[in-house]
C-alpha cells in the first residue's frame, strides 16, 4: 500500500528540521539545571546572609564596594563554577541519553552551530559580569548573568526546539526587573535559573520526551 501524499510531506519535513534543528534536548535536562541552580542561590541566601540591609537600593550607591567582603565573593564564584559545571554535566547526560534513544548524534553540525551561537553571549556576559565584580558594581550582577543568557538562548533557538527561544526571552523580562528593582537581583535570578528552567523542562519532558 502505497503512502498518501500528506504523509509523504509529514515525512519529508521531518527530515528536513531533524537535518536544520537540533531536537536532542531533554526536559530532564532543564529540570536538573533548575534544581542545581536553586541550591547554589541558597548557598548564596545562606553566605551572604540576606537580611533586609541587601533589600534598600541607597546602600548600593554609597558603599557596593564594602557590601560583599573579598573573601565572599571568591566563596561565591567558585559556588558558581560548581553550579556551572554540574548544570552542563546534567545537560550533556541527559541529551546524550534522549539522542541515542532517538538514534541521532549529539555531536553534529546543528549542535556545533547552537553551541556557538549560545556560549558566544554566554561568554561575553561572563566577562561583563566580572568587569562589574571587579568595579563594585555587584547589583547589576545577577540582572546581567538573566539578560546576557536570554540573548543567548534566543540566538541558539534558532537551531534547536522554538521553546527555547521563549525561555529566553522571560530571562530577558528578569533581568529586566531585576535592574527596576535594585537589590532583589538574586531573587529574580533564582527565579529565571532556577524555577523557569524546572517549569521549562517538565514542559518539554511531556511534550517531546515521552
Amino acid at each position: 500500500m502505497t503512502e498518501k501524499p500528506i504523509d509523504q510531506l509529514t515525512e519529508i519535513r521531518n527530515l528536513m528540521e531533524r537535518s536544520s534543528k537540533f531536537i536532542s534536548l531533554s526536559g530532564l535536562s532543564g529540570v536538573s539545571a533548575g534544581i542545581i541552580a536553586l541550591a547554589g542561590a541558597a548557598f548564596a541566601f545562606f553566605v551572604l546572609n540576606y537580611n533586609d540591609r541587601y533589600f534598600d537600593p541607597n546602600i548600593y550607591f554609597t558603599e557596593s564596594r564594602n557590601l560583599v567582603f573579598p573573601s565572599t565573593i571568591i566563596t561565591l564564584m567558585i559556588a558558581a563554577m560548581i553550579v556551572l559545571v554540574l548544570a552542563i554535566g546534567s545537560a550533556i547526560f541527559f541529551t546524550s541519553r534522549k539522542a541515542k534513544k532517538l538514534g541521532e548524534k549529539v555531536w553534529n553540525l546543528t549542535s556545533k552551530r547552537m553551541l556557538y551561537n549560545l556560549f558566544v553571549p554566554l561568554f561575553a556576559g561572563g566577562s561583563f559580569s566580572l568587569a562589574l565584580i571587579y568595579y563594585g558594581a555587584i547589583f547589576l550582577v545577577a540582572p546581567a548573568m538573566l539578560l546576557f543568557y536570554g540573548i543567548a538562548l534566543i540566538n541558539a533557538g534558532k537551531f534547536t526546539l522554538k521553546e527555547i527561544q521563549y525561555l529566553g526571552l522571560s530571562e530577558i523580562a528578569l533581568g529586566i526587573a531585576g535592574l527596576m528593582f535594585i537589590g532583589y537581583g538574586l531573587i529574580f535570578w533564582s527565579i529565571g535559573f532556577g524555577v523557569l528552567h524546572i517549569v521549562y523542562g517538565i514542559v518539554m519532558y511531556y511534550r517531546y520526551d515521552r
